[in-house]
């Protein structure tokens, strides 16, 4: 069953993000666009390499109106730690969730029930808590942030200017279709 068009379910989590410890919930998602990304774990192999990329993404996110979250079935108190002794991690400025209870995972259907741990999951929430893309990797293959950049940028245009679709490799400026009977069979 698609998440697509479905709001995200209720969950509380505590958080590690600049230094400190904090309470998000569902609630966090409205009023802006969010990123989502679910991981296995920390203090492993490619996790770090695609949340460093994620954070290169970061500032570019930001001028979007979007907050970004990574989620790991680890505690905050695990984020914190890797934090401190991860070189790739310490550059990290967006929210790090921890879902020791699985809860989050579970309600975003990428927990790997037999591992305990979250799939790779990356999911863009329209300013209505509203899933409108998913995106799941199998373990061992990395996700490209610089992608998730154009996918916001679709959707954003998309939410926007209703009644025009993004075709495929659209990039901000070029030309949208819009849908009709003087379309079907010309494209």
């Amino acid at each position: 069953m698609s998440l697509i068009g479905k709001e995200v379910l209720p969950f509380t989590a505590q958080a590690f993000h600049n230094g400190e410890f904090i309470e998000v919930t569902e609630k966090n998602f409205k009023g802006k666009w969010s990123v989502v990304c679910f991981y296995p774990a920390d203090f492993t192999f490619v996790c770090p390499t695609e949340l460093e990329d994620l954070q290169n993404e970061y500032a570019t996110l930001k001028e979007l109106g979007v907050e970004v979250y990574s989620v790991s079935t680890d505690t905050h108190f695990t984020h914190k730690a890797w934090h401190d002794h991860s070189e790739a991690i310490s550059k990290i400025e967006y929210i790090m969730i921890g879902d020791p209870s699985q809860r989050i995972s579970r309600n975003f259907d990428v927990l790997n029930e037999e591992e305990g741990l979250a799939d790779r999951g990356t999911f863009i929430i329209d300013p209505d808590g509203i899933i409108q893309t998913v995106e799941i990797n199998a373990g061992g293959i990395g996700r490209d942030a610089s992608t998730l950049v154009n996918k916001i940028k679709a959707a954003q245009y998309v939410r926007n200017n209703p009644g025009e679709v993004c075709p495929a490799k659209w990039q901000e400026g070029s030309e949208t279709l819009k849908p009709s009977l003087d379309l079907v069979g010309k494209i």
